[in-house]
């Protein structure tokens, strides 16, 4: 009876995923820009993309990098440090060449021309909330892009209460 469940499970996922991804738009991934922004080939075109709902630290410094300083307590060097560790998890699940799956929310782009989507890997598993519930990326969710509010809060309190990737004790 297990081994029938199990199979459901897996048969109903498999439905559920090519529903998914029909309706939304197939991507080829270009290379990785920072911890929450890819460069996508899709639709004839290169498209900057911009992780709907999430922040990832900055890897160099810069304005924002110096502001997470100022706001965190933390040094600079940290902030930069936890950047360049969001950009190498992020590459342990995107490779130059590999497909991935784009949906829109509301606004369709960012006040610096960046299209803003929530990303799905070609497995189904969901990137944007991967990054918070793996602990390198916070949520920041800005209305009316807030589809998945909640669940990028629930994994962002998991991760920072069981110190997953960037809340680890170092």
């Amino acid at each position: 009876m297990a081994v029938i469940t199990m199979r459901f499970k897996i048969g109903l996922f498999l439905i559920l995923f090519s529903i998914f991804a029909a309706a939304a738009e197939k991507a080829v991934i270009k290379r990785i820009i920072d911890g929450d922004t890819i460069s996508v080939f899709s639709g004839g075109k290169i498209l900057k993309i911009r992780l709907i709902g999430i922040d990832a630290p900055e890897s160099m410094e810069n304005k924002k990098s110096l502001r997470n300083s100022n706001m965190s307590g933390k040094d600079i060097k940290t902030i930069i440090s936890q950047g360049k560790q969001a950009i190498a998890f992020l590459k342990t699940h995107l490779k130059k060449g590999d497909v991935v799956f784009l949906e829109f929310d509301i606004v369709n782009h960012d006040k610096y021309g960046r299209t803003l989507a929530y990303v799905y890997l070609s497995d189904g598993r969901f990137l944007n909330n991967l990054m918070i519930s793996s602990g390198y990326a916070s949520p920041l969710t800005i209305a009316p892009n807030v589809k998945y509010k909640d669940l990028f809060l629930k994994s962002f309190q998991t991760a920072r209460e069981n110190k997953i990737g960037l809340w680890a004790d170092k």
